[in-house]
């Protein structure tokens, strides 16, 4: 069993290579594009390909109208187009933040004026205490996470890639602070656990993704119902540790504000549900401030 489960991961490994060629082909090219040009390349290239992506545009009309985030089809199309578009745009912004941002003039490129001052020093103190970063997919949470590594340790738990060998090279060139990426398949490990109080690192939370009735709760989300995880909630209850909840929009290339209200805290015999609905308000009035920068296709409503 144990010769199989290596050859599986060796064939594996060599299978990907040619997709891992192909990404690479696609990191070179875009490396010709210049860097105060990236946000708009990847995001003129998502408002062009809109119109094709008939179901995803249907989704998020849909959302938009019933979040009452826009009043009209037309508003809630011009939302869902400039959606469209960010994705590609920040995620092509946050390849490029590595060769821009660095420890010397990362506070150049964090305004945090927005947020709540308990809430900002809870970030940005490099000692005291491990916190948690409640989050969606809202804003620059991929350049959030690289710019904030210069004050605390980032723990992130998110989706890894299907291909190992790019998620590998991701893990390697992408990240350079302090960011561990931890797949959110993988659960928090003792491993993982320790390492977050030892290094006062923040453990960050995409709370937005549709839950199993099995790992979740069904609460109040912009107005609808929505299965909702309770990892944070289980989380800030079991160690104590506070809950800052909000995100990092997009206000000119390579700056960034941060859109949040003050630290959450919860007791031990914190009622789940509760926890939940109160951290999906926040999250709530943290989307509305810019929607036109949130992931409206997926399908958080099911």
């Amino acid at each position: 069993m144990k010769r199989g489960a290596k050859g599986g991961g060796f064939l594996a490994t060599v299978s990907a290579v040619p997709v891992f060629l192909l990404f690479l082909l696609a990191l070179g090219l875009f490396a010709l594009v210049p860097r105060r040009f990236a946000y708009s390349f990847g995001a003129g290239a998502g408002r062009l390909l809109y119109p094709l992506f008939r179901k995803r545009r249907r989704i998020a009309i849909d959302n938009i109208l019933k979040a009452g985030v826009a009043k009209t089809p037309e508003e809630a199309d011009r939302i869902a187009r400039a959606a469209f578009g960010h994705l590609p745009g920040h995620i092509c912004e946050a390849i490029k933040v590595p060769s821009v941002v660095n420890a010397g003039n990362w506070r150049e490129h964090l305004d945090v004026s927005g947020g709540a001052p308990e809430a900002v020093e809870l970030l940005l103190e490099r000692t005291g205490r491990p916190i948690l970063l409640v989050s969606a997919h809202h804003g620059v949470w991929e350049a959030a996470t690289n710019v904030l590594s210069f004050t605390r340790p980032m723990i992130a738990i998110a989706r890894t890639m299907n291909n190992p060998v790019a998620a590998r090279w991701m893990e390697r060139r992408h990240f350079r602070g302090p960011v561990t990426v931890i797949d959110k398949n993988r659960g928090f490990t003792p491993d993982v656990m320790r390492k977050w109080r030892a290094e006062n690192a923040a453990m960050t939370i995409l709370m937005d993704q549709h839950a199993s009735p099995k790992h979740g709760v069904k609460v109040d989300f912009m107005g609808r119902p929505a299965w909702t995880f309770t990892t944070a909630v289980r989380l800030a209850a079991k160690t104590g540790c506070p809950i800052v909840v909000g995100s990092f929009v997009r206000v000119a290339p390579f700056k960034y504000r941060l859109v949040g209200g003050p630290p959450v805290a919860f007791p031990p015999d914190v009622d789940m549900k509760e926890g939940a609905r109160i951290l999906n308000a926040r999250l709530a009035d943290v989307i509305r401030t810019c929607p036109e920068q949130y992931l409206w296709s997926h399908r958080r409503w099911r």
